[in-house]
């Protein structure tokens, strides 16, 4: 990770990423629910609040470890994410 302004662009596009999936997702299929995607965004949306929140904390000991930490947490809820929209089927 080179630094703090890299990992926040890092969160706002993977979440973004995932959230913009859905809506694709409903676009497409119109037919069936919907709530099951809107779910998902407000799962993302809180990630993203979660994570940023983390991001900005001040005074931490070990920086490195603390923000390695945050990248690990975000590929861990990225990957749930997809796995949930992979199965709206």
């Amino acid at each position: 990770m080179a630094n703090k302004r890299d990992l926040k662009k890092d969160i706002n596009y993977v979440l973004g990423d995932i959230i913009e999936s859905v809506y694709v997702w409903e676009y497409n299929n119109t037919d069936k629910d919907s709530k099951k995607g809107e779910a998902i965004i407000d799962e993302a949306i809180e990630t993203f609040d979660d994570l940023m929140e983390r991001v900005n904390k001040r005074g931490l000991d070990d920086a490195k470890a603390h923000f390695k930490a945050i990248n690990n947490d975000l590929e861990t809820k990225a990957r749930s994410l997809v796995d949930k929209i992979n199965k709206l089927g």
